[in-house]
């Protein structure tokens, strides 16, 4: 665990640096930041590092650091690429809380304050995360009153992590005790797309993971120039990315060599159903290439040697037409993969939306 000097007593309200990289985002600027700055509740400190923009976002963030006080400018010469810009800005934060917030995303109200209420209640949490509500031109109030706390033991919330495979925190609702961000390091250049969520499983490593319940925390932009929908945009790429993640996160990890194993197997297994799962349904919906098929049956074989015994294989080879000599009982399996592929991540989704995990 890591250790914290308590604020206990301490009257002066939780201090939050804002770390906000910019890359021809000028024109989600002034709106990003000001997210910040009107947080009720805590003091703020926005650092907005621009990494060489052509659109003009320099001259914007000028502007906005030079009527406001609490706002500082780096500006880079030349572009050096998201994860360098993010670990700059990180890496020299002095305050009790600190949260990396893409320029095109914005705080909600109150985020910080219910955030760090949390981890001053609780000093054994090192991240705490909410919901991101997704947007595209503005994002709608849903009032700034939490339903509840939830707090989980660091292992656990690892566990669940690995069971789901899938990365539950986008970013900007994720705040972090400063402390723990400069005990367990900053983001791996050698993941560039899924360093996020290897971040939040070192940090779940040393301390305990809180979530504010009931309200949102950030707003998420959707746009065509995200860096979600211009990068890695086949399942393939993304399940290969997310498998780097776990490997990286488990090659440093404190747990012991059984948990370790048994949480390799896990996510493992995880990945190879999804993989199946998107076969089975794209050969359904007849809008997937053989070659991406055939890619995708590889992975899920290489992460998980026994991928053909499962459900998810029998609905695939269903779906796909092949000639079987399926028993019986095969048939009933490749049936509840069909059931499994409709509702499972639908329960999923809805798991993830009301309990964050």
């Amino acid at each position: 665990m890591f250790k914290v000097i308590s604020r206990s007593g301490d009257a002066r309200p939780a201090h939050v640096a804002v770390v906000i990289p910019c890359y021809n985002y000028g024109r989600y600027l002034d709106m990003c930041v000001a997210s910040v700055l009107t947080q009720a509740g805590v003091t703020t400190q926005v650092h907005i590092i621009d990494d060489a923009s052509t659109d003009g976002s320099t001259e914007v963030a000028a502007a906005i650091a030079a009527r406001d006080s609490r706002v500082r400018l780096t500006c880079h010469q030349e572009n050096r690429g998201h994860i360098a810009t993010y670990n700059e800005g990180l890496s020299v934060v002095d305050s009790d809380y600190v949260v990396l917030l893409s320029a095109d995303d914005m705080l909600a109200p109150g985020a910080l304050a219910r955030a760090t209420a949390l981890m001053e209640k609780f000093p054994s949490v090192g991240l705490v995360y909410g919901h991101p509500q997704a947007f595209e031109a503005q994002p709608h109030q849903n009032g700034d009153r939490a339903r509840n706390w939830s707090v989980w033991q660091g292992e656990r919330w690892i566990k669940a992590q690995f069971r789901r495979g899938l990365g539950i925190i986008s970013s900007p609702e994720a705040v972090v005790r400063t402390s723990v961000q400069h005990q367990v390091g900053y983001y791996r250049p050698e993941l560039p797309h899924s360093g996020d969520l290897e971040m939040w499983l070192r940090i779940a490593d040393v301390s305990d993971v809180g979530r504010v319940n009931g309200v949102d925390q950030a707003y998420r932009r959707l746009h065509a120039a995200s860096m979600m929908t211009t990068g890695y945009g086949t399942l393939l790429r993304d399940l290969e990315e997310r498998v780097k993640a776990y490997e990286s996160f488990l090659a440093g990890s404190r747990l012991s060599a059984r948990r370790i194993e048994s949480l390799r197997s896990t996510v493992n297994r995880r990945m190879a159903m999804e993989a199946l799962e998107w076969s089975a349904s794209k050969c359904a919906a007849g809008d997937a290439s053989t070659e991406d098929i055939a890619a995708a049956l590889a992975f899920a074989r290489s992460v998980f040697p026994a991928a053909e015994t499962s459900i998810a294989y029998h609905d695939y080879l269903r779906q796909n037409g092949t000639p079987t000599s399926l028993s019986i009982s095969g048939r009933l399996a490749a049936w509840r993969g069909s059931l499994n592929r409709e509702f499972g991540s639908r329960v999923r989704w809805q798991q993830w939306r009301r309990y964050g995990i």
